[in-house]
């Protein structure tokens, strides 16, 4: 009997068979937890449900739509970045539930010529982030490795109800409190900064700083454990910033039948701690406080007497819905009681959609 040799770092993915790529990715990835009953090697998981009801949400990454290989300054993606990613974005959306991730399935579909590093160091990325965003009982338990013409990867999550209702969107009502855990813009400074080639304003900046923002894009710092803080202390409507706070907050607003006003003096810190990036990139910074996506905050709404738990600040508030009739374009938010456009002075759109040209 011809026993397989040991896939070495130094391999790509079509040299090695599919049985030997699993052994050099799954003992790197973290498959157990309290919720798993039957982890990787059957044709489907197990996953215990002790509340009754389960979240599910999933997400798809594609080389150059979602992050690219190579970046224009040179910065070149590990797969630990783009396993970092894939959690945070996934994991995002099942604390603005309310809820508390406990499984995730992955599929990836890999060109022949990706290193099998690349894929372990994506396992071990993977088992990083979900230590170091709070998912502490979120496993890997199942999913697919494929070979294609181009990278992506696509995650679904599973998540719980510990506490009461799921937190929608659409929940807000007016005089409620909005509030935000995380971060606003660094994602967006960090995407601009890796997409500046050598020569750009960004060469002034000082180095150590400039790939802190890139991480802050490459390895969003999601706030998971936020989300059902938020659901125990009453509140009503939340969602996962991952398209900017524009548009984010408009979905909640819109759901919910309100107009949604924020707060310029409390997202003035964010602008500022932003400034200097602004500076050298010639970017106002509070276009991507407004409308940067990927920091994978968390935006609620909570009554007004509500003590904010650790991690939360309010931003703003919700009015009435017959404030819209004020705002041209039928706008469902507002800054300081204007229009976003006209409080800035100039056009800022709403944030990412997903198929505009």
């Amino acid at each position: 009997m011809t026993v397989s040799p040991t896939p070495t770092p130094a391999a790509t993915v079509e040299q090695i068979s599919e049985s030997e790529l699993l052994k050099a990715f799954l003992p790197l990835a973290r498959t157990s937890s309290p919720y798993v009953e039957v982890g990787p090697g059957d044709d489907c998981a197990v996953v215990a449900v002790p509340q009754g009801r389960v979240v599910i949400t999933t997400d798809t990454q594609v080389v150059d739509q979602d992050f690219r290989v190579r970046w224009p300054n040179g910065y070149e993606t590990t797969g630990a970045d783009t396993a970092h990613k894939c959690a945070a974005q996934n994991l995002a959306d099942i604390a603005s539930m309310g809820a508390v991730p406990t499984s995730m399935v992955v599929s990836l579909t890999l060109p022949g010529d990706t290193p099998v590093r690349w894929v372990q160091d994506f396992a071990t990325g993977l088992t990083e982030a979900f230590v170091r965003l709070g998912a502490a009982d979120c496993a890997l338990v199942g999913g697919d490795l494929g070979r294609g013409r181009e990278l992506s990867v696509t995650a679904t999550v599973l998540g719980v109800m510990e506490h009461g209702d799921p937190v929608l969107r659409s929940g807000a009502g007016a005089g409620g409190t909005v509030v935000h855990a995380g971060v606003l813009g660094l994602a967006a400074a960090g995407l601009c900064s890796l997409e500046a080639p050598p020569g750009s304003g960004w060469d002034r900046w000082p180095r150590d700083e400039r790939r802190d923002l890139e991480r802050s894009q490459l390895r969003p710092d999601a706030p998971i454990t936020a989300g059902p803080r938020a659901a125990r202390a009453g509140a009503s409507a939340m969602i996962d910033i991952s398209d900017g706070l524009l548009r984010d907050a408009g979905r909640v607003a819109r759901a919910s039948g309100v107009v949604i006003d924020l707060d310029p003096e409390a997202l003035g810190k964010d602008a500022a701690m932003l400034d200097a990036a602004g500076h050298a990139a010639g970017v106002d910074p509070w276009r991507w406080v407004l409308t940067g996506g990927e920091d994978h905050g968390l935006l609620a709404v909570v009554a007004p007497d509500v003590q904010l738990p650790p991690g939360m600040r309010a931003i703003g508030s919700c009015a009435p819905a017959d404030r819209r009739q004020a705002f041209p374009g039928d706008s469902a938010v507002t800054i300081a009681g204007q229009d976003p456009s006209q409080w800035l002075g100039y056009d800022v759109g709403e944030g990412w959609d997903h198929f505009e040209p």
